[in-house]
């Protein structure tokens, strides 16, 4: 609909939305609102610090009423050890961590997008209800599937092998959920209309346009399925041999003991907390871009 066909009263109702819209865009926090964030802040890096503290001591630090706020020196020394523990096998484990975090990302964001694209623009019957059934899925809790998958693993012969923990996370609920609501917003009917008229078929459609759209919103899933893998420690648990873990299994070994030397234990947590801290760096950009333009939206 051409900007003729409003009447003048629309079109100055439509003017006084944007620029309000953008009035709140550029709006800045006072001084209330940066206390508040350096606050959060603070009580965000308060836990991870005191962690560095405990890691960079010895082992009767953890025990110590009277903790330093000042680091140690033997951080590197706990590292070192918890990284060379023979019980743990942390190399294998960071590869397992890599693996499955990275394929379950990649998979994730591409099935997540692709089913929001066809929930968002796709006009099937059935679609508003299946909609619903799968976002109901997010309530169940994921101990109740346990027996059956490990039944349906066991069946395929995957026990203590990576198919195990990758397939049953290659799609979830959220993503298509997450993806679906920023496609029906950010991608015009009109665009999908124009591909259809030029002969594109509705994949080349969701490649070519609705891909490149969704990348803020993507990118966004990417990270936070990205975290949530490297940081899953209950499935790979229960499927996953001590020989043949990721990395959270492979920590969990440090404390079974009678005595648990928490310097080294947390020590081995904070190097295995590195890899997440360099994706947040690097990709920090494309997530404040996400959630800005989720936010105008």
């Amino acid at each position: 609909m051409s900007a003729a066909s409003y009447s003048p009263a629309q079109l100055a109702r439509f003017r006084r939305r944007r620029m309000r819209n953008l009035a709140i865009a550029q709006r800045r926090p006072g001084w209330v609102g940066y206390g508040f964030l350096g606050l959060v802040l603070l009580l965000s890096i308060l836990p991870l610090y005191w962690s560095f503290l405990v890691a960079s001591g010895d082992s009767t630090s953890a025990r110590d009423p009277n903790l330093s706020w000042f680091p140690g020196g033997h951080f590197l020394e706990n590292a070192i050890s918890a990284i060379s523990n023979p019980a743990v096998n942390f190399w294998k484990a960071l590869g397992n961590s890599i693996l499955v975090s990275v394929t379950v990302s990649a998979s994730v964001v591409f099935f997540s997008t692709l089913a929001g694209y066809a929930f968002a623009k796709l006009k099937f019957k059935g679609r508003g209800p299946l909609l619903v059934f799968i976002i109901a899925t997010v309530a169940v809790p994921t101990q109740l599937g346990v027996v059956p998958l490990y039944l349906l693993m066991a069946q395929y012969g995957w026990i203590d092998t990576m198919q195990a923990v990758i397939v049953p996370a290659l799609v979830n609920a959220f993503g298509v959920f997450w993806m679906t609501q920023y496609l029906s917003q950010a991608l015009p009917d009109e665009i999908i209309e124009a591909a259809r008229v030029d002969g594109a078929s509705s994949f080349r459609s969701f490649w070519s346009i609705a891909l490149p759209i969704a990348r803020p919103a993507a990118t966004m899933l990417a990270l936070f399925t990205f975290v949530a893998s490297w940081t899953n420690f209950f499935w790979p648990f229960i499927v996953l041999s001590p020989q043949n873990p990721t990395l959270p299994v492979a920590l969990s070994l440090l404390q079974a003991n009678y005595f648990v030397d928490y310097s080294i234990v947390l020590a081995g947590t904070l190097v295995a907390t590195v890899p997440l801290l360099i994706l947040f760096v690097v990709a920090g950009k494309q997530l404040v871009s996400g959630i800005m333009q989720g936010a105008i939206k």
